[in-house]
């Protein structure tokens, strides 16, 4: 029996699910306590990564920052995020924050209060003027690696406010809470929104809707990682100016399928990291692989596949040469709360 589309993506949606669910033997093992985190008084939230379809970096700005165009899609791979409320400790807001990696990634070697969760979390209460004695709890499940222009921070800290937000009782609609998103950084705002979307000002100010994809893709990393600050530096000093028919094509664009692919930064970030070169000629010489391109500032590049089954040999392929790899999909997705279990 051929299954239509929809029920292709059903299947692997629900494949996704149940793959998040059996890790819960792994959490224990590494002394996450999940039980912890259930009931009426947790949360538990889904932040997932995004690629960049196009992105136009302009000038730099008197403030230092650059005007952009981003068009960012979100997609089904994703962080998951399990917050509660706890006694506090006497000193107003306190925070009990947990990282466990998965996927093969390293652990995150940033400390707690300087994780952007705990600064999205004391930026929404500064907002809302909460000054109760109390302790959030968060853990945090990476399946998106870090330094690889997916957004994995950027949509943790989305989750976070959404989460805090529900603990607290504040609406998902409160505009208190886009206006922090924004505040954390350019990427932020968009994981409120998710799907396909198109922003200006720094990458940060929603411009419109795009009616998203559910593309079958790969994500390829290599070691190491592109600092966003070294890729923006290096672009000021050999700027790549994006031709205006392409750009105009793109803010013109409803459908995430009609726009083109294309992002300025790539030629700086691939001689910080010259391997990315070396991902985006074997990519390109696929005959089972449609579009390439590096996400965000990099280091991870975004490989579209005619079908499922194609992203699956890719992404073996990828990861038989050593780079990390993760066959997924572009879908509707958003920084969301789901059924905690």
């Amino acid at each position: 029996m051929t299954l239509t589309s929809d029920e292709r993506r059903a299947e692997r949606l629900a494949s996704d699910e149940h793959a998040v669910d059996m890790l819960e033997v792994a959490r224990r093992a590494q002394g996450v306590d999940i039980a912890g985190f259930t009931g009426p008084d947790a949360v538990k939230l889904v932040a997932p990564a995004k690629v960049n379809l196009f992105l136009d970096i302009g000038a730099k700005r008197p403030d230092g920052y650059h005007d952009a165009v981003s068009i960012m899609h979100a997609l089904m791979l994703h962080d998951v995020l399990r917050m509660k409320l706890a006694p506090g400790c006497g000193e107003g807001l306190s925070l009990d924050l947990a990282c466990v990696a998965r996927e093969g990634l390293a652990q995150l070697d940033v400390p707690a209060e300087r994780n952007i969760v705990a600064k999205a979390i004391r930026l929404l209460a500064d907002k809302l003027g909460r000054a109760n004695d109390e302790t959030v709890v968060a853990c945090i499940e990476k399946h998106i690696p870090a330094e690889a222009g997916l957004g994995g921070g950027s949509s943790d800290a989305a989750a976070a406010l959404l989460g805090a937000a529900h603990l607290w009782g504040v609406p998902a609609d409160d505009p208190r809470i886009e206006e922090a998103a924004r505040a954390l950084g350019a990427d932020v705002a968009f994981f409120l929104h998710g799907g396909c979307a198109c922003f200006t000002g720094v990458g940060d100010v929603f411009a419109h809707a795009l009616m998203p994809m559910n593309t079958n893709v790969v994500l390829v990393k290599p070691e190491g990682g592109v600092s966003t600050a070294a890729a923006y530096r290096a672009f000021d000093e050999h700027p790549t100016i994006i031709p205006e028919a392409s750009r105009d094509a793109a803010l013109a664009a409803t459908h995430a399928a009609d726009v083109p692919l294309c992002n300025n930064l790539v030629p700086v970030s691939e001689q910080l990291l010259p391997e990315l070169v070396d991902i985006r000629t074997w990519a390109g010489a696929r005959a089972d692989v449609q579009r390439v391109l590096m996400s965000g500032s990099g280091s991870a590049v975004f490989v579209q596949c005619p079908s499922f089954a194609d992203a699956g040999r890719v992404a073996a392929d990828a990861r038989m040469r050593g780079w990390w790899a993760r066959a997924t999909t572009l879908g509707p997705t958003r920084a969301a709360v789901v059924p905690n279990r």
